[in-house]
């Protein structure tokens, strides 16, 4: 049975088994569609968590950024991975303890003011569509190479996926989801990178083999890696290129960011008691750790691998993975020499950014200048970082089931996050700015339908990124987490430790933390991205970083307005001293 089949067969599986899970678990009220009724187990609970987090940035991209940052990709597995700790420490209890629906219902009530809660949903929503982003775009990839459908086609179909046990299962739904599919992905995950380093190191633990020798040699696997890169003018994969203060920074705008993504808060509102929360950030933290122990292996699997198998190799003798990827735009080659030889190494293989997709349009939405080579260097190669993980087991010839087995991981790693960020918007739509808000008069029946309206037109919405997306997978989901840290967390973090913070400090703060880093972002990501360098940038912090700026200025803005107004009143102190006890 060739690869082909068999991804059809696994991705297939999958599916029915994502349905087949939505309908049997589908929501009939509010409480089941906001938060599952509060009845999931904290391992559950966990492992949905778990799913619901590590996206399609996790089990794509960012093995795919190590593996070309080196020892500078480590800010993603401390950045990421710590945020949990903050968020089981510093907010899961105590937002379970508050006991409502969503992030803005309790900024809502903590700043006594529907402008607050209106903001928090305005922040909440740029966050998630910001997010879902890198999701759908992952869908893309894998639907357009492993099922060699239209890409287009391909968003389509994880919409309607998605669309079925979200608009009919909700909150509930959704978990049971989660939990199958963070099995399918760290299984996906998990068996290529065994293979992989038995094959390179002979060692079947893969976090063990990418610091041993290699097979058959006393030469250790990133000796030979830093080597072998900077002889092609790269730098050493083991070493550090960027700033200490941007390492800083990337790394507290991925944990803070972490701490505030209401997609993930919202998955300690499911479990029955405010001890389960911290249980439940506990078992994710393990559940997690698994695939980010794993990532550093993989990476540096994936860079040694793609160099032995392109490296000086006749491009008609180039092997079917790199044809494959070609075909579809996420690799390209320009043969500037007139060897025929493919000759990759450190520069622009292109002079544009991007090579051609379907005749004119890169998966990232971008044009080529030209399609003419850039020769100023000698490099040949283009090669899109987000396939390093989804092309590893074809550049290392493993079995056409590990092949399939791989695709069905990243489509359950970026569906399981779509879903979750979707129901968020969804519940913010309906509960915060209708039920809460506008529409106050309408019965539990009415929202329900309302959530599920809601949920449709955010997937829809979701579909129209994922078919023209702006940026790599890792680019677009470090937006989202330094627009997190910079709003929503400062506001839910304040709003647990610090009584005297009223709703001019709180919006004002958000507010601000929302302007300043979305327009530095914006700048050097989509605007001017030629002065997107470190001569240009703000003491040195890349725009992945500034969101801890923006955390900053929103601290800092809301501690300074809130004394110009009166204290909040004395039911906000109480309902704060209340889920401050344990």
């Amino acid at each position: 049975m060739d690869t082909q089949v068999l991804t059809y067969i696994f991705v297939g599986l999958s599916f029915a088994l994502y349905i087949g899970i939505a309908i049997w678990s589908r929501a009939s009220s509010t409480n089941e569609f906001y938060i599952a009724g509060k009845g999931v187990h904290p391992v559950a609970n966990g492992m949905a968590t778990a799913a619901d987090w590590m996206s399609a940035a996790s089990f794509i991209s960012m093995a795919g950024l190590i593996a070309f940052l080196g020892k500078d990709g480590s800010v993603y597995l401390m950045g990421w991975t710590g945020g949990y700790v903050l968020l089981a420490l510093l907010l899961a209890p105590y937002l379970r303890k508050f006991g409502q629906y969503t992030v803005p219902d309790f900024i809502g009530a903590r700043y006594y003011s529907n402008a607050a809660r209106l903001v928090a949903v305005i922040c909440l929503i740029f966050v998630s569509f910001t997010y879902v982003a890198g999701q759908m775009r992952g869908v893309g990839i894998v639907f357009s190479r492993f099922l060699e459908v239209d890409i287009n086609l391909g968003v389509i179909i994880g919409m309607c996926i998605v669309f079925f046990y979200a608009v009919l299962g909700g909150m509930k739904g959704i978990t049971y989801t989660q939990v199958a599919q963070y099995c399918v992905l760290i299984f996906a995950y998990l068996v290529p990178a065994i293979f992989i380093s038995i094959l390179m190191t002979g060692n079947p633990i893969p976090q063990l083999g990418f610091g041993d020798t290699l097979v058959n040699s006393d030469v250790y696997l990133l000796d030979k890696l830093d080597k072998v890169t900077t002889e092609l003018g790269f730098n050493a994969y083991t070493e550090n290129t960027k700033s200490t203060i941007d390492i800083f920074c990337i790394t507290a705008a991925l944990m803070f960011g972490t701490a505030g993504l209401p997609h993930v808060i919202v998955r300690f509102f499911t479990v029955p008691r405010v001890s389960d929360a911290r249980k439940s950030a506990g078992y994710a933290l393990i559940f997690i750790a698994i695939l980010y122990s794993t990532a550093p292996a993989v990476s540096a699997f994936a860079r040694m691998n793609f160099i032995d198998s392109v490296q000086e190799v006749q491009y008609k003798e180039a092997p079917s993975w790199f044809k494959n990827w070609e075909n579809i735009g996420l690799i390209a080659w320009k043969d500037k020499n007139n060897d025929e030889l493919i000759q990759y190494s450190s520069g622009n293989a292109l002079e544009g950014v991007k090579p051609d997709f379907n005749n004119g349009r890169g998966l990232s939405g971008e044009r080529l200048v030209n399609n003419n080579s850039d020769l100023s260097n000698s490099n040949e190669v283009y090669i899109d970082r987000d396939i390093m993980v989804l092309a590893n087991p074809e550049i290392a010839q493993l079995p056409g089931w590990v092949v399939a087995l791989v695709a069905a991981g990243a489509l359950a790693a970026a569906l399981s996050t779509a879903a979750g960020l979707l129901l968020v918007i969804s519940a913010s739509i309906s509960h915060d700015l209708l039920k809460k808000t506008f529409m106050t008069q309408i019965t539990e029946k009415q929202e329900l339908f309302y959530a599920r309206c809601s949920a449709a037109v955010a997937i829809f919405i979701a579909g129209l990124f994922g078919i023209y997306p702006p940026g790599f997978v890792a680019q677009v989901v470090a937006f989202a987490f330094g627009l997190a840290a910079a709003t929503i967390f400062p506001a839910l973090l304040m709003g647990i430790f610090y009584k005297r913070l009223n709703k001019e400090g709180a919006i004002a703060g958000m507010l601000s933390g929302l302007v300043i880093t979305s327009a530095y972002i914006i700048n050097y990501k989509f605007i001017n991205v030629h002065l997107n360098s470190a001569d240009n940038w703000f003491l040195g912090i890349s725009p992945e970083g500034f969101g801890f700026i923006g955390m900053i200025v929103n601290f800092f803005v809301a501690f300074s307005i809130c004394y110009f107004f009166k204290k909040p009143p004395k039911s906000v102190d109480q309902m704060v001293d209340s889920i401050r006890n344990p």
